[in-house]
């Protein structure tokens, strides 16, 4: 297990900036994830770690130690692809043994480990196959199986779950979760799926345009994002976003689309010019008025069993809201919304951040 630093890393390629600043601390055992869309220089990242890339500027330490001179082979990580990179002519045993016998470990000593990790993935039954007789899980098995039996300080992965199916991923995200929780090494993961960050990361890093914009904790930054770019990219589907102004600064009153609300802000805003965010998951639709409750014309349901995702028009804004299962809206019928002001979160229109 390892600490790793980033020192006011930089880093360009040519004339092109992809990481501005990195200042962060991975904790020892922890499972770090680095979460933003294509290109925003979240592999760079990992690749910086494990020396395939050198930085422009600034230290990397893994346990205090500077580790910007050290080749790949001299920082005890191991990688996981995303083309899980399995040897095509050997079998699963071999491709797992692989790492050990390059060090050249003792047979008795090779087969003891194993054997004890296809326990662990599973692999006990395929241990004589190829990898082209195996499923797109069971290869991503066989590839963890290979870092794992080195032993190192270090996991590093790079988006090792986009080749496989829905149902696969999902079963082989709670794989990976119990793995660390089970061997407690320090993990670093890269992913542009949300979903896997949420569900994975003791702390996850939202990445754009070379920098983060927020690091914290899975519901940290689900609750309380710091920024538009965060709120609009992390959760599923995304935040609503719809455009308001303050009235009234004492007491607070904000005009959200016709709707005066008076949500309690961390921050004095600057400029009357406002963007409230609301989730989906916290907009009820129904076809009964309650007190408060606002109309809206619907305009899509789409059914996912436990509950429907409804889109709805409400004052000429398109917005996303929820209704119970047995709901029987239909585009084009009148409906009913609310939503608490708890869940309302309020940005600066300008700056694009939390207030």
């Amino acid at each position: 297990m390892a600490e790793i630093r980033f020192e006011n890393v930089r880093k360009n390629f040519k004339d092109v900036v992809v990481i501005k600043r990195l200042d962060l601390v991975i904790t020892n055992g922890e499972f770090f994830t680095f979460v933003g869309p294509s290109g925003c220089g979240k592999s760079t990242i990992l690749n910086i770690i494990a020396g395939l890339e050198p930085v422009t500027e600034g230290k990397i330490y893994f346990d205090g130690v500077v580790v910007n001179e050290f080749s790949p082979s001299d920082r005890d990580l191991a990688m996981v692809f995303q083309s899980y990179a399995l040897y095509p002519h050997m079998t699963v045993y071999e491709n797992i043994a692989f790492p050990l016998k390059m060090k050249k470990a003792s047979k008795e000593t090779i087969h003891s480990k194993v054997k004890g990790i296809a326990s662990i993935l599973g692999l006990e039954e395929l241990l004589h196959r190829k990898p082209k007789d195996l499923s797109g899980g069971q290869r991503q098995r066989v590839a963890l199986g290979r870092a794992i039996i080195r032993k190192p300080k270090v996991f590093l992965m790079d988006e090792p779950l986009s080749n496989l199916d829905a149902r696969l991923r999902v079963e082989m995200r709670a794989e990976l979760k119990r793995l660390h929780q089970e061997l407690k090494i320090t993990t670093v993961y890269v992913t542009h799926d949300q979903a896997e960050a949420m569900s994975l990361s003791d702390r996850i890093a939202v990445v754009d345009q070379g920098e983060i914009q927020q690091c914290g904790t899975p519901i940290e930054v689900y609750q309380k994002p710091a920024n538009l770019f965060v709120a609009g990219f992390i959760g599923s589907p995304p935040m609503n976003f719809i455009k308001g102004f303050i009235q009234n600064l004492q007491p607070l009153e904000i005009n959200c689309n016709g709707v005066v609300l008076s949500p309690l802000l961390e921050r004095t805003p600057k400029s009357k010019d406002v963007i409230i965010g609301i989730r989906a998951g916290d907009i009820i639709v129904s076809e009964e008025k309650l007190d408060k409750s606002v109309e809206v014309i619907i305009s899509v349901v789409e059914p996912t069993g436990a509950f429907n995702w409804v889109d709805f028009v409400w004052n000429g804004v398109k917005t996303k809201g929820t209704s119970k299962p047995e709901s029987k809206l239909k585009p084009g019928d009148v409906a009913f919304i609310k939503f608490s002001v708890d869940k309302v979160i309020v940005f600066d229109a300008e700056l694009g951040e939390r207030l």
